[in-house]
């Protein structure tokens, strides 16, 4: 301290703050550690939670690791009525005075900062608040709340005036950086920290352009003792907090994020560069995040070598740009397809190098909004969501698209009008390739296949227990219910539903007559005696062709969603034989159940029950074969209209 005296003495305390500013930033993470302890210490003397977090690591880090005082805060707390008692708690306010006064200097003695008093006078007031209360034997709730909270509504708090500073620092490395390098405010590194530099900025300043302007990414650079520290202003958020540190030939990271979901999403993003993760126990600040707690985590890299950590730095900091206002775009993007799919689409963007930022730029959910009005009231009515007429994959790529897009356009400086229409296209595009309809006529197409087959199950099995098969295809015949209603009500906002509603309701008479076919097995077993394997063989041949008939519905339908009076004539010629090969399945199981009655009459004439049993079961069965008949019909004719021809 005797240079800090001596430079002091001749009037040049500018360039102490370097030094100034290094202490200060080392200050602020043994003050937050010491507020999230008294946290921690309150939690565990309210609940008498025995397995609290070890905290010898994070004390390590802070360079607290040999004060022993602190490893009692939180273990041996507890409450004497009201009261928070803690151990060694002058010792603690006097670790907070002292720290917060090294925090303060190079903000309230550097000269620099115009608004110094009033930090001074903030200083004065938390110093003389903290030497007011060495004497009490304890915490009451108001004092830990003023020691801790973050709500500027309730008052000035001291975590308050710890996060101001750490702002005012961060402001006064950039303005007393001695040197920029590639983009960063460095000051007091070594020559061999400057291949680190350049490798995170080389990486900060490829993805920078895809944050538009939106203020964030300033970095400041300087060395402590044997680590290299590295801090990035991600955003204006105090608890969105992004430092680095390189040691040797490990980059670790501390990352704290109020949204637990941002969070888990930047973890993924750096595990894909090879980094492994330690999430500590999460923090809750009074007033900051409605209340909620946030969430603090680790990042670390082992570098094998130079070039391997270098290529870590790079990664890294590539991957900052995609966590700005990345809440903000899921909120958005949620307007329009559900949470998981739009974390999904966010992840994609990073994964494919342009982000969310261009989209939210170009208008985010008023461009989407303006493009679906634009392409009219026949594709979209108020108050569709866009997966409701695109389904979760066609709304998806349209949405990625389009952010790939406005990113593009907006690197090449397009107008707004140009990114507009290239939106109308692409969602006319859009619609043009995707028609939600075939989606769900396909659904209760396999509902009905796989009706059929364990329909052929029943019968093959004979004798043996079923209760579990026809449970299961209630439940189906159920769920195919389900989708005629979706679109009754799709066709009361839409008419262009009409036509399916009519085949999906032919179609479910197919699911019905399956379903009654299950139950008249279950009656079947009830006879003393079991069906004739006569009887049993013709009954399942009738139930193998309406399971044939109905993979060819299957088939005909995927085929007739990509039908185009545009495209090659073979798709058309493959649907209409497919159609007509199950159009004729149903007079081969007209003629399958003349066999079948004729089979039952001679070998079950002196069992009445069984005879009536046997029969019924054969006509649902060919009953389904009917329905399917009307199905094909209809399916025939939307084809016809989808292509332009009359039928």
């Amino acid at each position: 301290m005797q240079k800090d005296k001596a430079v002091a003495s001749l009037g040049q305390q500018s360039l102490l703050m370097p030094a100034w500013i290094t202490a200060a930033l080392a200050a602020n993470d043994r003050l937050k550690l010491y507020l999230s302890l008294l946290q921690a210490a309150s939690r565990h003397a309210l609940s008498a939670d025995e397995s609290s977090i070890n905290w010898s690591q994070e004390l390590a880090r802070a360079g607290l690791g040999q004060t022993g005082w602190t490893q009692e805060l939180v273990r041996h707390a507890y409450m004497d009525d009201q009261l928070l008692v803690l151990p060694h708690m002058a010792q603690l306010l006097q670790a907070l005075d002292d720290d917060l006064e090294t925090m303060a200097r190079p903000v309230t003695d550097g000269g620099i900062v115009t608004d110094a008093e009033r930090f001074r006078t903030r200083r004065a007031h938390w110093h003389d608040w903290l030497q007011a209360r060495r004497d009490d034997d304890g915490l009451s709730a108001p004092n830990l709340n003023s020691l801790t909270h973050g709500d500027r509504a309730s008052g000035d708090s001291f975590h308050l005036l710890v996060m101001d500073l750490h702002k005012q620092i961060n402001s006064l490395a950039s303005a007393i950086a001695t040197e920029n390098l590639d983009g960063a405010h460095v000051w007091h590194i070594q020559p061999e920290d400057r291949p680190l530099v350049r490798a995170f900025m080389r990486g900060l300043n490829r993805t920078a352009p895809l944050k538009f302007g939106h203020p964030g990414l300033d970095t400041a650079v300087t060395r402590d003792g044997e680590r290299l520290l590295i801090q990035n202003d991600i955003g204006t958020n105090d608890a969105h907090v992004l430092v680095i540190t390189v040691e040797g030939r490990s980059i670790r990271l501390t990352y704290s994020e109020l949204h637990v979901i941002r969070f888990k999403f930047f973890q993924r993003l750096l595990e894909q560069a090879g980094f492994s993760w330690e999430v500590a126990e999460s923090v809750m600040t009074p007033g900051m995040n409605e209340n909620k707690p946030y969430t603090v985590g680790q990042a670390t890299l082992h570098a094998e070598d130079d070039a391997t950590l270098q290529q870590g730095l790079e990664d890294v900091a590539a991957r900052i740009v995609f966590v700005i206002d990345w809440n903000r775009a899921r909120k958005r993007l949620q307007l329009f397809v559900n949470k998981a799919t739009a974390v999904d689409l966010l992840e994609r963007a990073a994964a494919r190098g342009h982000g969310h930022m261009g989209w939210l730029m170009s208008g985010g959910e008023q461009l989407v909004y303006s493009t679906m009005e634009a392409v009219g009231s026949d594709a979209f009515r108020f108050g569709d969501r866009l997966d409701s007429v695109l389904g979760d994959t066609g709304a998806r790529q349209f949405l990625l698209e389009l952010m790939r897009m406005c990113t593009a356009l907006l690197l090449e400086q397009q107008p707004q009008a140009v990114i507009e229409d290239k939106a109308r296209l692409l969602m006319g595009r859009a619609l043009a390739q995707h028609h939600l309809e075939f989606d769900l006529m396909a659904e209760h197409a396999a509902y009905c296949h796989a009706l059929a087959q364990t329909v052929c199950d029943l019968i093959a099995q004979g004798e043996e227990d079923s209760s579990q098969l026809v449970a299961r295809i209630k439940r189906w015949e159920h769920r195919a219910d389900g989708l005629v209603v979706q679109a009754r009500q799709r066709a009361e906002r839409q008419p262009r539903w009409k036509p399916v509603v009519q085949l999906l309701l032919q179609a479910d008479d197919v699911a019905d007559a399956l379903e009654e076919t299950a139950f008249l097995w279950t009656l079947v077993q009830l006879q003393p005696q079991p069906l004739p394997a006569a009887v049993l063989h013709t009954v399942g041949k009738l139930a193998d062709t309406t399971l044939a008939a109905i993979q060819d519905l299957v088939k005909a339908i995927e085929i007739a969603r990509m039908l185009d009076p545009e495209l090659d004539s073979r798709d058309s010629d493959v649907f209409l034989e497919t159609l007509w090969r199950m159009l004729r399945a149903e007079r081969t199981c007209d003629e399958l159940l003349r066999e079948a009655r004729r089979t039952i009459v001679v070998t079950l004439h002196a069992q009445a029950a069984a005879m009536q049993l046997a029969t019924e079961l054969a006509t649902t069965l060919e009953k389904a074969s009917d329905a399917l008949v009307a199905t094909g019909y209809a399916l025939r004719q939307m084809a016809f209209e989808k292509t332009g021809v009359h039928a």
